[in-house]
């Protein structure tokens, strides 16, 4: 898979990033460090031309903010609101006090709640590793919590969770405040659910000084696991909150005729986050690439649209109706 080397190549800089990027401790000037990072913005950043940013023009709003005798904090709170023009949570700034970010789960309506699906929902509930799963619907639906790409689950726990839901008519995953993680977790798991090496989407990454130059693309494959599937119909949950590297596997899941999302728009962070170190020895990253999917559209950084919206009702903390939208599409 021609990702994979640009996968590697990002977790080999991160392993670097002290190496190649040293403070140097007489570069504390505010506007070095300003210039510095809207600069490496400038020549790196993916999506410009997606959210119609001016990204000169959000220079000479924010650089005169500054001065030489301008405090940390004010240096920070200046370089981080320019970095959250970008809207995009793969975009912070990194200092010793603080960290930036922007709140993408806050752009849309709040659409899940633990207690009301363990309350009245699971009364059996194993907690394989990072799996929290259980039967719905009279043990003709199975149910599967993942809660964050970042913890990463053993073949032998998802054979567990798929060899104990064998005889359902149906599968729910539900990503769900989802934030990302890990991006080898998303193949992993969705080898499970083909039964044929499937193009799922490509990668493109920023290539040149100018805003739109980029690379070749580069395929994004998903090669069954050799072992126990699950080629039965199955319903991914999504909201705001399922963000990065749930947004990617929710792009993955339009390829794929037997996965459907239900839910909200995913919170986007499509592209691939990368980054350094200012002269003041503060890091920061952005997003250096930009997710297609097999139309060559590049929508996934706005966010997936679900096949299926639905929203939670908050008047009645008894129900979830993106869940109840869920069974009832597997059993009908």
């Amino acid at each position: 898979m021609r990702i994979t080397v640009l996968i590697l190549s990002i977790f080999i800089f991160a392993s670097c990033e002290k190496m190649l990027f040293r403070p140097d401790l007489n570069s504390g000037d505010p506007l070095k460090n300003f210039d510095y990072l809207w600069n490496e913005v400038d020549k790196k950043y993916s999506y410009f031309e997606l959210k119609s940013v001016n990204w000169k023009a959000i220079r000479d709003q924010y650089r005169p903010m500054l001065s030489a005798k301008s405090s940390e904090t004010e240096l920070f709170n200046v370089m981080a609101n320019m970095l959250n023009e970008l809207k995009d949570n793969h975009s912070n700034l990194v200092s010793p006090f603080n960290v930036s970010q922007y709140p993408v789960d806050l752009t849309g309506p709040e659409n899940f709640r633990w207690r009301t699906i363990e309350e009245h929902y699971l009364p059996d509930i194993w907690r394989t590793g990072p799996l929290l799963n259980d039967f719905l619907s009279d043990e003709e639906v199975g149910y599967i919590r993942y809660s964050s790409f970042v913890s990463s689950f053993s073949s032998a726990q998802m054979d567990l969770v798929l060899e104990r839901f064998k005889d359902t008519k149906g599968l729910i995953i539900d990503l769900r405040k989802n934030g990302g993680g890990s991006i080898f977790n998303i193949p992993k798991l969705l080898a499970r659910f083909v039964d044929t090496k499937t193009l799922v989407g490509y990668n493109i990454t920023r290539n040149g000084p100018n805003h739109d130059d980029f690379g070749e693309k580069e395929d994004i494959y998903i090669t069954p696991h050799n072992g126990i599937k699950y080629l039965k119909p199955v319903v991914v949950l999504i909201d705001r909150g399922s963000y990065s590297a749930t947004t990617t596997f929710a792009l993955a899941t339009k390829a794929l005729p037997n996965i459907l999302l239900m839910g909200d728009t995913t919170g986007g962070g499509g592209g691939l986050p990368n980054g350094g170190q200012l002269p003041n020895g503060w890091t920061y990253r952005f997003s250096v690439s930009q997710l297609l999917d097999l139309n060559g559209s590049n929508y996934a950084e706005n966010g997936v649209p679900a096949d299926i919206e639905v929203n939670f009702d908050w008047t009645d903390l008894t129900k979830d109706e993106i869940l109840d939208s869920a069974i009832y599409e597997i059993v009908n």
